[in-house]
């Protein structure tokens, strides 16, 4: 009954609880890994939702002000500009260059005319190597900012169609700028971008975890802590929780602040690897006072079957002693002649 009170007590532990004890109470996580691996992946696949939805709205926040900037620029000194079955079209033969001196958003680059693979490439490494840029081809708009590595690569029909964009030109864009209609465009501009960043950063987590659960199985053999691997891995999954917090808010900061942590990568997997290794090294403590508590025990039996003994010894020593001296008081009676009894007597 008590062990079906413990494991009920366990499975009752919330996402936001089971978040707390992965960063302030170390000593909770064999038993957070102890509730089996489908709880462990439910917890990774929340927390990468939150991460996902994090990185989600503030791409939309920092697109809602390139469009509002966006849409000024276009009024003013933009040239005109349509946009058909998914190919885009700027009325100009040249490329139009945005410096990153004269946007928030980094290096701008546009250019919607036929192009080769090598010089979409040529335009994908210049804003690469800066902390943002945007860069807008025929058939795709690029983007790089500070919260993400690498670039993310739009289709305009891909992404345009599933919301009923079909076609649009310069004064269509003012009008949905500025209007209410361009909320139902970031809503579904968020679930794409959601569906992107979970399944980019699951597949990221999933490598950290099983790459920090390999190093928690060396550490364990180090420690010579007999662990199942599974339990092993679950723990990784917790020992993260602060590294990818951490990384939330980064991503979170970058969106107002731009800036760059050089070695944050490095302090990500540190931090979630000092966790795991102090969570192991607990259990061991644990195991360690549980063995001794049980030798104490076990000692304690055997004094306590040693005294009985000795007192079962002792008691049939005089068991013994008793029915030795009532013989002797027999057969001395019994050697005593039947005149001198009744003499004596």
């Amino acid at each position: 009954m008590e062990t079906e009170r413990t494991e009920n007590k366990q499975s009752k532990i919330g996402f936001f609880k089971k978040v707390w004890y992965s960063i302030t109470k170390i000593e909770k996580y064999p038993d957070m890994a102890a509730q089996g691996l489908s709880k462990a992946v439910s917890y990774f696949l929340k927390i990468t939702a939150t991460l996902a939805i994090i990185i989600s709205l503030g791409t939309i926040y920092q697109i809602n002000n390139i469009v509002q900037d966006g849409a000024k620029y276009l009024k003013d000194e933009f040239p005109e500009i349509t946009y058909n079955e998914g190919m885009l079209t700027v009325n100009s033969e040249n490329e139009i260059t945005i410096p990153k001196e004269n946007s928030m958003f980094g290096t701008v680059i546009i250019n919607t005319n036929e192009l080769e693979e090598t010089q979409v490439n040529q335009y994908t490494n210049t804003i690469t190597q800066e902390e943002n840029g945007i860069v807008i081809l025929k058939d795709r708009l690029i983007i790089k900012n500070s919260s993400i590595s690498g670039t993310l690569t739009y289709n305009y029909k891909e992404t345009l169609e599933p919301i009923g964009i079909k076609e649009f030109n310069k004064q269509t864009i003012l009008n949905y700028t500025t209007g209410t209609s361009i909320i139902s465009v970031y809503v579904s501009l968020f679930i794409v971008l959601f569906i992107y960043a979970f399944s980019m950063y699951a597949i990221s987590i999933l490598a950290d975890t099983l790459l920090l659960s390999f190093f928690g199985y060396i550490t364990t053999k180090l420690a010579g802590i007999k662990m199942r691997y599974v339990a092993i891995y679950n723990m990784s999954v917790y020992a993260l929780t602060l590294s990818i917090i951490l990384n939330m808010i980064y991503i979170a900061i970058n969106v107002f602040v731009p800036f760059t942590i050089t070695y944050f990568q490095v302090m990500y997997v540190a931090v979630a690897a000092i966790y795991l290794v102090a969570a192991i090294l607990i259990l061991k403590t644990d195991i360690i006072n549980k063995q001794m508590e049980l030798m104490k025990i076990l000692e304690a039996e055997k004094v306590i079957r040693e005294q009985k003994q000795e007192e079962e010894n002792k008691n049939r020593q005089e068991k013994e002693k008793k029915e030795r001296k009532k013989k002797d008081k027999e057969e001395e009676n019994a050697n005593i002649p039947d005149g001198q009894e009744g003499s004596n007597a």
